[in-house]
């Protein structure tokens, strides 16, 4: 058994909990989910949610069904089992700063320590395993040293610190006081990328993911980026954007929280070609009409045999959150097994294959394509 605690209850959030108990009733395929048809110790019905946190006033207190009932009702069936999910109160920092949403977090009656300690006797009650953040996209820095993070922590001093940086904190702490776990950061914030963290939870026999789950228009670049560079085709220019009109496409309207996905998206183009190509690779702009669907647009620009020109040319659309919801299935199995495993920190393996930015911080991008094959391969090591 896998438990899982989801930090953020947005739309992500809802169809992976909607997903994941249709699958269980035996009402929906696993499409989407990487390795359904590959054999794992931990099956997907393995995967029990155990919690949901968030600082939206309209859903605390609330049931994920309550929840799911509202973002998804005019697409899918909501199973009635997760009326017994509740969704707590979670921790903001000022995240959702700018957007329509009144926040409530437990920072705002508590220290940051008051409150980090009431999640995790929270958690201990619920015996969780794997911590899965999907908090909307915030603009935050690489800490780099783990003892400056914690007198923050420990003074209440909060400039400088996002949501994500202290949900992680907190499990770090979970997993040294209570039982080691695994953290799974599917936004943009360096925590698998900082070695603050890793380091910090390799010495609680605990384990990091991340950054940034790759599900679109990222992946689908860097494979044709693996195509050209295979072919010894000069990549002169890559066009690359994204708009949509969700929650997280109206956050990235602030030039902040835009760069931080800029610089997980464009990090591919380097690592896979060898050298910077000119490049445009962020998301663009929110539209609301679109809703999660996002409209994505690629434009490749390249030399090919004698001197010649030629272009790849993509437009789609994309349910953004589903497809990464897919992706939390895997990740909450993974995290699991890697610390049955025995495994700490952070893997490569794993991260390369789920994540725009794969952590450690010296790691490459590579095509998914050759990302994946080498997660089976590793995957069958174990």
């Amino acid at each position: 058994m896998v438990k899982v605690v989801l930090l953020g209850q947005g739309m992500a959030a809802s169809h992976f909990a909607v997903g994941l108990e249709r699958i269980k009733l035996g009402e929906l395929e696993p499409y989407g989910i990487p390795l359904a048809n590959h054999e794992l110790p931990i099956d997907i019905r393995d995967i029990e949610i155990v919690a949901g946190y968030d600082v939206d006033r309209d859903k605390i207190g609330k049931s994920m069904y309550d929840i799911a009932k509202k973002l998804l009702d005019d697409q899918i069936d909501i199973p009635a089992s997760l009326k017994d999910i509740k969704v707590y109160e979670g921790i903001h920092l000022g995240s959702l700063k700018g957007l329509p949403i009144d926040p409530r977090g437990l920072e705002d009656e508590l220290t940051l320590s008051q409150a980090i300690d009431t999640l995790i006797e929270e958690w201990r009650s619920m015996d969780a395993d794997v911590f899965i953040n999907v908090v909307t996209t915030e603009y935050t820095k690489e800490y780099d040293n783990f003892s400056k993070l914690v007198d923050a922590i420990e003074s209440n001093l909060r400039d400088g610190l996002s949501a994500s940086q202290v949900y992680a904190y907190a499990v770090y702490k979970y997993s040294k006081e209570v039982k080691p776990a695994a953290f799974i950061n599917l936004n943009p914030t360096p925590l698998a990328n900082d070695p603050a963290f890793v380091s910090a939870y390799e010495s609680v026999n605990a384990i990091i993911l991340g950054d940034d789950g790759a599900t679109g228009a990222t992946p689908l670049t860097a494979d044709l980026l693996e195509h050209l560079a295979n072919r010894n085709r000069y990549v002169e220019f890559i066009v690359q954007f994204n708009i949509g009109g969700n929650l997280d496409f109206l956050s990235l309207t602030q030039p902040s929280k835009n760069l931080m996905k800029e610089k997980t998206k464009s990090s591919i183009v380097e690592d896979i070609l060898g050298y910077d190509a000119p490049h445009y690779i962020k998301p663009t702009g929110y539209l609301e009409p679109l809703g999660d669907k996002k409209f994505v647009s690629i434009h490749i620009g390249y030399k090919t045999f004698n001197g010649l020109n030629d272009s790849i040319y993509i437009n789609a659309r994309i349910n953004d959150s589903p497809a990464l919801a897919g992706y939390m299935v895997d990740l909450a199995r993974l995290g699991k097994l890697l610390l049955d495993k025995g495994f700490k920190g952070t893997v490569y393996e794993v991260n390369a294959f789920y994540m725009k930015k794969p952590g450690p911080k010296e790691a490459k991008s590579v095509a998914r394509i050759i990302a994946y094959r080498n997660l089976l391969n590793w995957l069958k090591s174990l």
